[in-house]
């Protein structure tokens, strides 16, 4: 990778990870607002600087897709499923980008039954069927822990459909706990690419003197950060080609025409137009 190995980062087996994580922060004389904005900027920051190598190709690997009509999917369950949704018609993102959006695995229908349903082998291949992927696209799967079946076998069909695939997990907690699914693979194992968010096991980052647990969960902030640095990478690369991609303008500007040009041009494609 032609970068000197620092105490921040470590690679291992193909995964950058940051072994030198912040363990979660709980200092006196510092208000829970403080301590919070700490734990964000020293996340996004590890990301930043021990992440770039699996981010730069995962933008790569996405204009190279974007630049032969392919497209861009996205998958998580529970909270996961918010970094999935951050790439999709909005202002500044890419018009063809897809996320794969399954209602009971999300929080807004039954968030317990939810939890459980993510642990289920089998639902993967019939959400897939629902999208029309190609070989060629990219498909990016979200899953702080790793280790339940359905973001596991989402990337298994992803593969096996062709479709180059990219984890964004957390490698502390990976490390820790086992896989839910019966092959003992975790999220990690199976992607051809991993991402870590740098977070602590259990998310949850930092804590309160006089309060037994732990507060503050930034796997959802920083998953957000690294598609957001796939995606306009992607885009710069495909800028230096000479390729113009196709984005959205914000509607609250000037952008219904521009838009709904597009819109027009996917609506048939992308099912949650």
């Amino acid at each position: 990778m032609g970068r000197m190995l620092d105490p921040h980062w470590l690679q291992l087996g193909g995964i950058w990870d940051c072994p030198a994580r912040y363990k979660g922060v709980q200092q006196q004389h510092m208000s829970a607002y403080d301590q919070f904005v700490s734990v964000a900027r020293n996340q996004f920051d590890r990301v930043a600087d021990t992440q770039r190598s699996p981010i730069t190709t995962a933008g790569n690997w996405l204009a190279d897709s974007l630049a032969t009509d392919g497209f861009l999917y996205a998958f998580g369950t529970g909270h996961s499923h918010m970094v999935a949704e951050e790439i999709f018609y909005r202002a500044g993102h890419l018009a063809r980008a897809v996320p794969i959006l399954e209602e009971t695995l999300m929080m807004h229908l039954n968030a317990i039954e939810a939890t459980y349903l993510e642990r289920e082998q089998g639902r993967a291949k019939a959400i897939l069927d629902q999208y029309p992927v190609k070989a060629g696209d990219l498909l990016v799967v979200a899953s702080n822990g790793g280790r339940n079946a359905v973001p596991i076998e989402m990337v298994l069909e992803g593969k096996a459909r062709g479709l180059k695939t990219v984890a964004i997990t957390n490698m502390d907690q990976t490390h820790r706990w086992p896989s839910r699914h019966p092959s003992g693979k975790r999220l990690a194992d199976v992607a051809d690419l991993v991402i870590d968010n740098c977070g602590v096991d259990g998310d949850a980052a930092m804590g309160i003197e006089g309060f037994p647990h732990r507060i503050g969960p930034p796997s959802t902030i920083t998953g957000i950060l690294i598609i957001n640095l796939i995606v306009v990478h992607a885009i710069e690369q495909l800028v230096k080609r000479g390729v113009e991609p196709e984005i959205y303008i914000s509607s609250n500007t000037q952008g219904d025409d521009h838009n709904d040009r597009l819109l027009k041009k996917y609506k048939s494609q992308i099912r949650h137009l």
